[in-house]
């Protein structure tokens, strides 16, 4: 479980992430491929100085033996969030499981699933690496004000 300093923290990366998503966003518009909106995404990022990564590797296991197909993960900002970036219509049921599979596999404790369809969506889960569950995580600015 994430204590509440680190939820702080990562409360207050989401709200950056979320408002680099916005500003892509509005620059870019709907209809694009999701790479462009990931080096976008990322570009916005560092103007923060987040450390991330792009399309990293996720080794996969079956029984014990190393898979050669490998789930890739669209973005991981400071090694513990997730984002899984789509540009559909809307998000679907699949778009939620591929992310919470992710959380799972990896044990990192926050997900962002961020939609760039004609409005920005983004949904934003917490995982419990104690009791596998996964949640909607509902905080906001608000929740990290009095993080330094």
């Amino acid at each position: 479980m994430v204590d509440d300093i680190r939820l702080k923290q990562l409360a207050s990366i989401v709200y950056d992430v979320i408002g680099a998503g916005i500003a892509v966003h509005r620059e870019l518009g709907y209809g694009i491929s999701e790479g462009i909106y990931e080096e976008a995404l990322g570009i916005e990022l560092d103007e923060f100085g987040y450390e991330y990564e792009t399309q990293c590797d996720l080794p996969t296991y079956y029984k014990g033996i190393l898979l050669e197909k490998r789930f890739r993960l669209d973005m991981v900002v400071e090694d513990d969030i997730i984002i899984e970036l789509k540009a559909v219509e809307k998000i679907l049921p699949e778009h939620r499981a591929q992310l919470f599979n992710y959380l799972r596999l990896t044990k990192k404790p926050l997900g962002i699933l961020a939609n760039f369809g004609k409005t920005f969506d983004v949904e934003k889960y917490l995982f419990d690496e104690e009791t596998n569950d996964i949640t909607f995580f509902r905080a906001n600015r608000r929740d990290c004000d009095d993080y330094d």
